[in-house]
């Protein structure tokens, strides 16, 4: 007769290593305004929203076969409160604690939009 191990583990300290993060409702509305201004300027035409482990993800596009021209990652907030990060392909723009200031930078440097 074979012995079976099991292991047991707290759900809690499962969920705390694995939390998904989520864009709210508030932060949403910010992405998607700023997104709409965009789009009626005929410079983006299409976004995703990504939600994995550890971060979330608003990715915008000029052409939907294309890479992201831009992405706004939100961090879990662990420790420290969470960080919105702005980049342009791989290129890290700008970080900060909220999205609001991420929003007003791109608002800003409309040379960086027609740049990309």
């Amino acid at each position: 007769m074979s012995r079976q191990t099991v292991e047991l583990f707290r759900l809690a300290e499962h969920k705390n290593r694995h939390k998904t993060v989520y864009f709210n409702r508030t932060e949403l509305g910010q992405l998607l305004a700023v997104y709409s201004r965009y789009v009626i300027r005929g410079e983006w035409r299409d976004y995703a929203i990504d939600h994995r482990d550890g971060f979330a993800l608003f990715s915008v596009f000029r052409h939907s076969h294309e890479s992201p021209t831009f992405a706004i990652m939100k961090t879990a907030a662990g420790k420290n409160p969470g960080e919105y990060v702005l980049y342009s392909g791989r290129r890290k723009l700008r970080a900060a604690r909220t999205l609001a200031d991420i929003v007003e930078f791109l608002q800003r440097k409309p040379s960086l939009v027609n740049a990309s």
